[in-house]
């Protein structure tokens, strides 16, 4: 996908200004916006601990929030495939609102489209979303040696939770999706004064991808200590089953956060005090190289690499 990505688009929108990071940074009025887009073709469309609709509201917040802005509006557009049932749009819809309630945000505009049975697969949602910056810097390129790195919560929650349900490989909820939007976590943060340098929302490729996309833009080294981050038993177990490592697997309600090393301890407590962040820990420090390259260190004390993964292991779980 980075390949496709950079070679295609990037390379096609020949003189367009790409950061790297999930949101773009435009200046309005001696301000700064934030602007990102995404679209969500999750299958299933309603899973454990969520559904599409959340899914889409939550992860464009995130977004916003990976540059310390504070989100003022989202679009949301629907492809919806004929043949749907009515009373689960309106769940979806039903479901968009209450997030976005929860993530004091509006959704102010979007489009609808209806195609013929069978050019979609149920309903396909693109929002995009714009906030006003509160603090300038924040960004994957800006993480410094010593910088200490704070998680949320446990990884793999929502790629695994998705994958059983489409599957059917479970008769029970014992792995949920931890979908949800984490306004009140970056706020806290943003408020208290803590040095904070880079944050990215760990989801496709999971914190594997993200930690390489921030040791690589900011072309530091990133060292995580294993028994420190936190994998559900039940999610461990299914990834275990399937051969997967929990590390490349999707969250859609976790954030890792780079700060500076005086202000990790105080910025923990704050991230703890805080709905959706009541499990973070310190998972691991910015070291001075080799750049990009993220090391993993084992629970017998050896180290290995953490590689960005090579191909998408859960399709459309976002």
């Amino acid at each position: 996908m980075k390949e496709l990505i950079e070679e295609v688009f990037v390379a096609g929108y020949a003189g367009a200004d790409f950061s790297g990071d999930d949101s773009a940074l435009l200046r309005a009025d001696g301000g700064e916006l934030a602007f990102t887009t995404d679209s969500f073709v999750v299958d299933p469309i309603f899973f454990p601990g969520g559904d599409i609709g959340r899914l889409a509201i939550a992860g464009t917040v995130n977004d916003l929030l990976t540059s310390a802005a504070r989100p003022i509006a989202i679009s949301a557009s629907f492809i919806i495939e004929e043949g749907l049932e009515i009373d689960a749009l309106r769940a979806i819809a039903a479901s968009m609102r209450r997030t976005a309630e929860e993530a004091q945000v509006g959704i102010v505009t979007g489009d609808t489209k209806v195609v013929p049975r069978g050019s979609a697969d149920k309903v396909f949602i693109t929002t995009s979303g714009v906030g006003v910056v509160r603090r300038a810097g924040v960004s994957g390129g800006s993480a410094r040696c010593g910088d200490k790195v704070i998680l949320t919560g446990s990884v793999g929650d929502h790629g695994t939770a998705v994958m059983l349900a489409r599957e059917k490989l479970l008769d029970t909820e014992a792995v949920v999706s931890d979908v949800a939007p984490l306004v009140d976590i970056v706020t806290g943060l943003i408020e208290s004064g803590c040095e904070v340098h880079a944050m990215r929302d760990p989801t496709r490729g999971g914190i594997a991808s993200s930690l390489n996309e921030i040791a690589s833009q900011s072309q530091v080294a990133v060292e995580i200590d294993e028994v420190r981050v936190r994998v559900n038993p039940a999610v461990n177990a299914a990834c275990e089953a399937l051969g997967i490592e929990p590390f490349f697997v999707a969250n859609e309600g976790k954030m890792l956060i780079f700060v500076a090393a005086g202000d990790a301890e105080k910025a923990l407590g704050v991230v703890r005090s805080r709905r959706y962040g009541e499990e973070a820990e310190i998972v691991g420090q910015v070291r001075p190289g080799p750049a990009g390259r993220v090391t993993v260190k084992t629970a017998i004390g050896t180290s290995r690499m953490l590689a960005m993964p090579s191909g998408e292991l859960l399709p459309r779980i976002c």
